[in-house]
């Protein structure tokens, strides 16, 4: 009988406790979230890509970097850290409405 009490008694106290404490149930969905960090993350690497490739494209294309001393050869050094355009959004407009020039 003593058995049943107890029983009772912890279901009871099951019913009246917190639904979730720390650490020990999540409604997270962990896997959405994880999901949705990487794919922001490989979003800001690709603006990132297409910013430098479009930079370099334009100081190609304006001839920023030719080489004073060989005049039909680039300096890559230039290329390397040239600033062909005030910001680098202006890169990634130009990028993104120009596709295929």
């Amino acid at each position: 009988m003593t058995q049943d009490k107890q029983k009772t008694l912890m279901s009871m106290y099951r019913e009246t406790r917190p639904r979730e404490f720390v650490g020990e149930k999540s409604t997270t969905n962990h896997l959405a979230w994880s999901l949705l960090v990487l794919l922001c993350a490989l979003a800001f690497w690709l603006v990132l890509a297409l910013a430098a490739a479009e930079n370099q494209r334009y100081a190609l294309q304006t001839g920023v970097c030719q080489d004073h001393v060989f005049p039909t050869e680039l300096d890559t050094a230039c290329l390397k850290q040239v600033r062909s355009r005030e910001h680098w959004w202006q890169h990634v407009g130009h990028a993104l409405v120009n596709l295929g020039s």
